[in-house]
């Protein structure tokens, strides 16, 4: 009998990325993560639906908490990646920890550089605790600034933290265009912030995706993203001892 030695866990890669290659250069490119309000997920998860995007791959890594979302019985990965024509859609589930953010960040655009994209945009949210709905933006320079500067509100002065910030920060050292489309929320799950990111997407590349299922759907979509804000919380909470870096799970 023939034994396989196994890989040792120090040789195990990070960032795991399995998908097919984009099926076009010039391709813009669309993330998504929780956040706050979950914004990214809800926004790009209806919008890869909506439009029947195929999904051509996904992602994973021993930093993710161990969590997996099901349909039906069926599990989904985590962290997808979705393509229709000359847009890509990077959707999770899951929320990145502080620490991997970079690692994640890095992985995606390494992986993302040999097809010469377009420009990266990250959905996110930003807590104001008003009902307005409005959507504040962000770019890598006052040339790209343009491209959203009458469908956003432009951010004066601040910081911005998390996944979104890692990917904007990515995009500005290697000069690629990119955008932060930040939804008002107030850190609930906020389908309705997401469905006024989604009229920037429309304005941004003449899509005519309709919200007015998204708000229908509010009170549903809520209630199901509470229950998954409390299961990462329980995730989030729990102790990994064999771990050293620290990590959701």
């Amino acid at each position: 009998m023939k034994y396989v030695k196994l890989m040792s866990p120090d040789h195990i890669p990070d960032i795991g990325i399995f998908s097919k290659p984009l099926s076009q250069e010039g391709s813009s490119v669309l993330m998504g993560f929780p956040g706050s309000g979950l914004v990214g997920s809800i926004a790009l998860q209806y919008m890869v639906d909506q439009l029947e995007f195929t999904q051509i791959g996904s992602m994973n890594s021993k930093y993710f908490p161990p969590l997996a979302m099901m349909t039906r019985g069926v599990i989904n990965v985590p962290v997808r990646v979705y393509e229709k024509e000359n847009l890509a859609a990077i959707v999770a589930d899951i929320p990145i920890h502080p620490n991997i953010c970079y690692e994640v960040a890095n992985g995606i655009m390494e992986w993302l550089m040999p097809f010469k994209i377009k420009e990266i945009v990250t959905i996110a949210g930003i807590i104001t605790n008003e009902m307005e709905k409005r959507v504040f933006g962000v770019a890598t320079s006052e040339k790209a600034l343009q491209r959203i500067q009458d469908s956003t509100i432009i951010l004066p002065i601040g910081s911005i933290s998390g996944i979104a910030s890692s990917f904007l920060t990515e995009c500005r050292i290697r000069n690629v265009d990119a955008y932060g489309l930040l939804g008002e929320t107030i850190n609930a799950p906020d389908p309705r912030a997401s469905a006024a990111t989604i009229e920037v997407l429309n304005k941004m590349y003449g899509l005519t995706l309709d919200i007015q299922p998204l708000l229908d759907q509010a009170e549903e979509i809520e209630s199901t993203m509470h229950k998954l804000a409390e299961q990462v919380q329980t995730a989030e909470a729990t102790p990994k001892k064999e771990q050293q870096l620290p990590m959701y799970g």
